[in-house]
């Protein structure tokens, strides 16, 4: 599992950002204009969930009329979705959950969890200041919470919070070199 203090050396970072931002107007503006140019702007890699499936892919079911055959497209593409963004998280070192909402998104959930049990670092993001948690012990529900914390995350109010913890596993120029140097110096 990633430690808080651990960098990741000769390798660009990639946090997986989980959130149901995509699903709104207001949340694709936030998502798009501010929390993924913040992130790329760290110097990360970032992988986002509402790219990473082809939008003709998705608007070819859209546009589908109601009835079976567009249940059944839904049911291939829901399927190949799940699989490509549990990929991304594999892929990733860290995951930025977005926890906004009066119970947390269960897609986001389910990321959460899914990536704690792959052993990656999950830091949330909480921008809404309505009460969302289980009791006064805690700020979301108790389970996101605790795969949040024991992954060596934290929970911020402020998106700009994210940067001196993402900030941190970034590689530093210095060790990047010394990591390309010892490669070369290894293959001579």
């Amino acid at each position: 599992m990633l430690r808080p203090a651990e960098t990741i050396v000769g390798a660009k970072v990639r946090v997986y950002l989980a959130s149901p931002l995509g699903f709104s107007e207001a949340g694709r503006h936030f998502y798009a204009g501010v929390l993924v140019p913040f992130v790329r702007g760290l110097g990360l890699e970032v992988l986002d969930p509402w790219t990473l499936t082809d939008a003709r892919r998705i608007r070819a079911v859209q546009d589908l009329p109601y009835g079976p055959a567009k249940r059944a497209a839904w049911r291939r593409l829901n399927i190949r979705m799940g699989a490509t963004n549990r990929a991304a998280i594999d892929r990733a070192h860290a995951v930025v959950a977005v926890l906004d909402g009066v119970d947390v998104d269960s897609g986001t959930a389910a990321e959460v969890g899914y990536a704690f049990g792959r052993g990656k670092l999950i830091l949330g993001y909480r921008g809404d200041f309505r009460l969302s948690a289980d009791n006064e012990g805690s700020t979301v529900n108790l389970q996101v919470e605790y795969f949040i914390r024991q992954s060596g995350g934290m929970i911020v109010e402020r998106y700009q919070d994210l940067g001196r913890r993402l900030r941190a596993l970034a590689p530093s120029r210095a060790r990047t070199r010394a990591a390309a140097k010892e490669r070369t110096r290894r293959v001579r």
